[in-house]
This record gives structure tokens, C-alpha cells and sequence, in this order.
């Protein structure tokens, strides 16, 4: 093995151990050959893949920290760590790793901010640093990596404002749970190659349909837990789209998609949306409108799909909706849920409604009369 990965190697080694009941480190017995070391691959002289860890599901992991000399190992292209123990920041010397391809470190307890000499890893594809405890800006140098396609930094505790991403391969961006703030970066920010977009429990603001109307891949996206404002943009109900959580922001506006939603879970609930609600969504299997200001009747079509069991979960409460045309005897199978509490109309079938939900069962006269006003 070449010298300078044979002496990195052992202040990695130094720097590390395994935690009871993991034996990853027993096979790293420097007076043998470092290339038959247990997570460690080699291509010829040089060390091109260290995997830190027992990757076999359940294995403890490693407690200690990433030694700096990580960055002397130049040849490699990936790097991976197994969920651990492993504590203290990301060194700087990783940036130095010119030829690193897969970055994964998740599931630790890293802390300290995401240097932003990562955006030196010009052939980086995988950023994943989800689960641990960095804080500070996602630096605008990571975004301008040009090959990346998947950046995993959720579960941590990043703040600022998200940076343009300017790769066109990105395919899955998972930010959520985090402390971002600010608007969405405006177009080309968000590449249209994204598929998968999670930006869930932060602090988000402003209009998102600039942002998000190009993106016409997109077959996952959840924006819960915001303070989004605006309409929703109409490409988001989409054939393509599997999961749609747009819950607790404050969207508003109508609600019209152009075309059956064919999109099995759409949860728009605890927005700010208004009109009637659109016999579009009676293709969905699992449709929460729950907490919002729609009004007028509920579509015949819902009531059908709901007792054909088409339609799993129907949950209309506290909103301003003023009747539904459908027969007291009638049996709501028992795979599906309604729930029709605090509208502005007597209940013609009494179901359960989840605990949230309240015990008043219809909205005071004189709200809906305001809202009617």
C-alpha cells in the first residue's frame, strides 16, 4: 500500500472504536496488508472506498471522530460511516478528496457547520449527512456542485436559507427537519431534474408556484410543517406524484386541478384554502382537506368513491362546507373514514372523527353566516 494511505489509515484507526458489540476494527491489524481490512477496498496501491463500520443492520457502530487525515487518502471515491457514535466536526481535509464520488455519514453525532471547502468535490454525486447535529448555512459552494444527484441534510439543525442547486442530475433533495428559513431559491434554483423533494418542519416561507412549476419530474414532494403562502401550484397534482403533504402552511386560494388527482395520499389540511372543493380529488384514495375555509356542497362523486371504498380516508372537519347528499342508513364501509365535523350543516351520519377533531359537532350559526358575508 502506498505510504501515505498506510500511515492515514492509522490515525483513522486511532481516532476510532468500535462501540460493545461491534468488531469491525478486529481485522485492522496494521502488520498485514491494510487492503484485506475489513471495509476498506483498494485499486491497486491506493485506498479508493473505506466503509467505517459493520454494515450488517443492527451492528452498533463506532464511537470517536473523523480524523483529518481522512484527507490524505486521495484516491478515494467513496466514504461511508455507519450509524454510531461517532462525534466532533467534519474535517476540513475532506475537501482535498478531489476524487470523492459518495459522501455518507448519517446517523451519528457530528456537530459543527458543513465546511464549505465540499464544494471543491467536483465529481461529488452523494452528499448524505442526515441525522446528526450540524448546524449553520448549507454553503452556496455545495450548491454549485455540478454532479450531484442526491443531497441528504435532514435531521440536523441547518439554518439559513436554501441555495440554488445548480446540478441537473439531482434527482432527490431531503432537507427536512432542520431550521431553514426564507423563500424557495427562485428558478433555475431548483433544478427540474428533482424527484424527490422533502422540506418538511423548517421555517419556509413565501410563494413557492415560481419555484416549484418547473419541476415536472417530481414524484414524491412534502412542504408540511411551514409558513408557505399562496396558491398551490397546479402541476403539483400532477399523474406523476405518489405522496403530496402540503399540510400546516398557509396556503390559500381555490383548489382546481385540471385533471382526475390520481396521486394515492394528498394531505392539503390546516391551510388557509377557500371555494368549493373539486370533484378532481375523488380519485385520491386518502384525502385531507381537514381544516381549512372550503365551502358548498361536498361532490357527489367523493360520496360515491367513499362507499365503494375507493376512497379510504375523507376528512373534511372544520371547515365551512354546508351539506352532502348522502342517505343517514347508509353503511360507511369499515376500511373507509369521514369525518364532517364543525361545518355549517347538520350531520346526516354520525362517524368517528379523530380525537383533534373536537366535540362540537356542527360550527356555531354565526360563523358561517360571517363567512357567507
Amino acid at each position: 500500500l502506498n505510504p501515505v494511505d498506510f500511515l492515514a489509515l492509522q490515525s483513522i484507526r486511532k481516532s476510532l472504536a468500535d462501540l460493545p458489540g461491534s468488531n469491525y476494527f478486529s481485522s485492522w491489524d496494521f502488520t498485514s496488508d491494510p487492503c484485506s481490512f475489513a471495509g476498506l477496498y483498494c485499486d491497486g496501491d491506493r485506498v479508493v472506498a473505506l466503509n467505517l463500520g459493520d454494515p450488517q443492520a443492527g451492528s452498533p457502530g463506532l464511537t470517536g471522530r473523523l480524523h483529518p487525515a481522512i484527507g490524505r487518502l486521495s484516491a478515494l471515491a467513496e466514504l461511508t460511516l455507519v450509524p454510531g457514535r461517532v462525534v466532533g466536526s467534519l474535517p476540513h481535509s475532506l475537501s482535498q478528496l478531489k476524487y470523492l464520488r459518495f459522501l455518507a455519514l448519517s446517523r451519528n453525532f457530528i456537530s459543527g457547520v458543513i465546511p464549505a471547502g465540499l464544494g471543491q468535490l467536483r465529481g461529488l454525486t452523494t452528499l448524505d449527512l442526515s441525522f446528526n447535529q450540524l448546524a449553520g448555512n448549507i454553503p452556496l459552494s455545495v450548491g454549485a456542485l455540478p454532479a450531484l444527484s442526491n443531497v441528504i441534510l435532514s435531521h440536523n439543525r441547518l439554518n439559513g436559507s436554501i441555495p440554488a442547486f445548480v446540478s441537473q442530475s439531482l434527482a432527490r433533495l431531503d432537507l427536512k427537519h432542520n431550521n431553514l428559513s426564507g423563500w424557495l431559491p427562485p428558478p433555475p434554483g431548483l433544478p427540474p431534474s428533482i424527484q424527490y423533494l422533502s422540506l418538511s418542519s423548517n421555517r419556509l416561507s413565501g410563494p413557492v408556484d415560481r419555484a416549484l412549476s418547473p419541476l415536472n419530474r417530481l414524484n414524491y414532494i412534502d412542504l408540511s410543517m411551514n409558513q408557505f403562502t399562496g396558491f398551490i401550484p397546479v402541476n403539483l397534482f400532477a399523474s406523476s406524484i405518489t405522496n403530496l403533504q402540503l399540510q400546516r402552511n398557509q396556503f390559500s386560494g381555490p383548489v382546481q386541478p385540471v385533471n382526475p388527482v390520481t396521486t394515492p395520499t394528498v394531505d392539503l389540511s390546516y391551510n388557509r384554502l377557500w371555494g368549493e372543493i373539486s370533484p378532481m380529488f375523488s380519485t385520491v384514495q386518502n384525502l385531507y382537506l381537514n381544516n381549512n375555509r372550503f365551502t358548498g356542497q361536498v361532490p357527489a362523486t367523493l360520496v360515491d368513491r367513499l362507499l365503494d371504498s375507493s376512497i379510504q380516508t375523507l376528512y373534511l372537519q372544520h371547515n365551512y362546507l354546508s351539506g352532502i347528499e348522502i342517505n343517514p342508513t347508509v353503511e360507511i364501509p369499515l376500511s373507509s373514514s369521514l369525518c364532517l365535523q364543525y361545518n355549517c350543516m347538520v350531520l346526516p351520519v354520525q362517524t368517528p372523527c379523530p380525537l383533534k377533531a373536537g366535540s362540537a359537532k356542527s360550527r356555531p350559526t354565526s360563523q358561517c353566516i360571517e363567512w357567507k358575508g
